[in-house]
């Protein structure tokens, strides 16, 4: 909802011209982010209405840094002190970074829930897939690719890929992608429960709030930071979740889980309730059993989860913790649900879940930090006040509640009851700062099922009929256009080499045990999704030690841009 104007190298690949504008904003890691040409809006007409409307002011940040026409710009300050770069620690020159207040580290107001209605509208897999046919290719230049001067582009976190967020030099950063995520909720981009739309509305609210009375942080009074014990210690932490769960890992013996759930496979023409069995989760494999007295025996049946789709089915409030599994066979998914009786026994089972579908166990140090992240996300979904809290005063309370949900969600409840529902969730996360609001907000839309699902049509070889392709950051699915169901899916860590045929623009991809998959795509050009497919892997496969200049031969090398 920023509109900003500023010089590109027309001559410059995209890749390189992102990196430029990325230094202008101070937005570090560049390579996360592109170029998206919004799609065309029919209604020129609307767009002449909206012209002059808040989000559409246009603004110079070169006249903001060079003091604009007046001689005094928005963002210069007698006070400025030196900003380093956490790269290669000299000071950041004045173009490359504003000192002081930055809006664009500030969040954005909410829109009046009449603009937010005439933006909201409901995207099917095909309008999705439009949208995403506009990503601009790395490799070439602005000027191949037909973009004029003074033409609007979005500048957009491409890849769902968040290297090493750090609030102390990412405040722009993690800004910008709060409002991507933001946005993508409100105007139902990707899909959420009820429970989990009424969280988001409680976070946005708690920002908003902060935002609306926060001051300048007097920070005389702190205790001085050694800043290299900082920087030694976050990066241990970064790397292998602290040296503790390193000593107590015992790599020779991988955990296993036991207890006593419901399963419930769906079938046609079948109401059958869920049914109690031993459940015994070993290496990456669940088996199930009659009861703990026959686990010595042969399991009645057993679900290899390699590959296999995690899906969420919770509702806090009605105590319902279940998890969806979609497990991959020869002709499709199999759908398996899995009922846990409370939130501590559903983050145990669901975080190793995770785990095996990528081909890992539970012996992995990433285990007990999953763990952890889904029980912090239950927390916040839960809307109980914590013991002790007394319930809020709403006649007290100023808030138009309408502007933290969905124009959908919002029809479908009262205003009153809106706004006590929300106020509800918020006193589990009050005591929250500014930014660690961001990041919980950031954590949550990362935790969704349809997070970072990129969508395109194409037609796979042999068949004869428009399908969707998913490509997310660890795995690519194929959809079926009408149910939107998932029909197969094949993760990154088990492709082998992928190929395109130029001429007849055809993507091939190899995967172990000899499984090629092959299909042209008819939404956008090919090269769309062959640098989705080559960034996502370059992004995973980015080593902490490499530098930019190192990451941009590698990333054109991925996607094509050099022989």
């Amino acid at each position: 909802m920023k509109t900003i104007k500023t010089t590109v190298c027309f001559s410059s690949m995209v890749f390189k011209a992102v990196a430029e504008i990325c230094r202008a904003l101070n937005i570090r890691r560049p390579e996360e982010l592109s170029l998206l040409k919004p799609p065309d809006d029919p209604s020129k007409k609307k767009k002449k209405k909206d012209k002059n409307s808040p989000h559409d002011d246009v603004w110079d940040i070169w006249d903001s840094l060079n003091g604009g026409p007046g001689g005094t710009g928005p963002m210069y300050s007698k006070t400025m002190t030196a900003t380093y770069d956490p790269e290669n620690g000299l000071p950041m020159s004045s173009t490359s970074v504003w000192f002081g207040e930055n809006p664009l580290a500030e969040s954005q107001p909410n829109l009046p829930p009449a603009e937010l209605a005439k933006m909201y509208e409901p995207l099917s897999f095909t309008d999705k897939a439009i949208n995403n046919a506009g990503w601009l290719e790395s490799s070439r230049s602005l000027m191949e690719q037909d973009v004029q001067d003074n033409d609007k582009l979005l500048l957009r976190f491409k890849y769902n890929v968040f290297f090493d967020l750090n609030p102390k030099y990412d405040a722009v950063r993690i800004t910008q992608l709060y409002e991507q995520a933001r946005w993508s909720i409100l105007l139902e981009e990707i899909d959420c429960t009820e429970e989990e739309m009424l969280m988001f509305a409680s976070l946005q609210y708690h920002i908003c709030k902060l935002t609306m009375s926060s001051e300048p942080l007097d920070r005389s009074n702190e205790p001085e930071i050694d800043e290299v014990e900082a920087a030694l210690s976050n990066l241990e932490v970064t790397l292998e979740g602290g040296l503790t769960d390193r000593i107590l890992e015992d790599i020779t013996d991988i955990p296993k889980l036991a207890d006593s759930l419901r399963l419930f496979r769906p079938k046609r023409l079948t109401l059958k309730p869920y049914k109690e069995y031993w459940f015994v989760f070993k290496d990456t494999t669940i088996s199930y059993y009659k009861n703990k007295e026959a686990s010595s025996g042969e399991p009645i049946e057993q679900f290899h989860l390699r590959g296999c789709e995690v899906v969420p089915d919770v509702n806090v409030t009605d105590k319902k913790f279940g998890i969806k599994l979609l497990l991959p066979v020869a002709d499709g998914m199999n759908e398996v649900y899995i009922r846990c009786d409370n939130e501590t026994q559903y983050a145990k089972w669901k975080a190793a879940c995770i785990l095996a579908s990528k081909g890992k166990t539970m012996a992995y140090s990433s285990y007990k930090s999953e763990v952890k992240s889904i029980q912090s996300f239950l927390q916040m979904k839960s809307l109980a006040p914590p013991p002790g809290q007394a319930a809020p005063d709403l006649d007290a309370m100023e808030m138009n509640a309408e502007c933290f949900v969905s124009p959908r969600y919002a029809k479908k409840h009262k205003t009153k009851q809106l706004t006590a529902r929300i106020l509800e969730a918020h006193q589990n996360i009050a005591g929250l700062s500014l930014m660690d609001a961001k990041m919980r907000f950031i954590q949550a839309w990362q935790s969704l099922p349809e997070f970072g699902i990129n969508y395109y049509i194409v037609r796979f070889k042999g068949s004869k009929k428009d399908e969707i392709l998913g490509i997310s950051y660890n795995r690519l699915i194929r959809l079926d256009m009408a149910s939107g169901m998932p029909v197969t899916t094949w993760r990154f860590a088990n492709m082998k080499q992928w190929n395109v045929n130029w001429e007849i623009r055809q993507v091939t991809i190899e995967f172990d045990q000899n499984v090629i998959i092959a299909f042209c795509c008819l939404s956008c050009d090919c090269k769309v999704v062959h640098e989705f497919i080559g960034g996502y892997i370059f992004l995973s496969t980015r080593s902490k030690d490499q530098n930019e200049t190192l990451d941009e031969e590698l990333f054109l090398k991925l996607t094509g841009g050099q022989e």
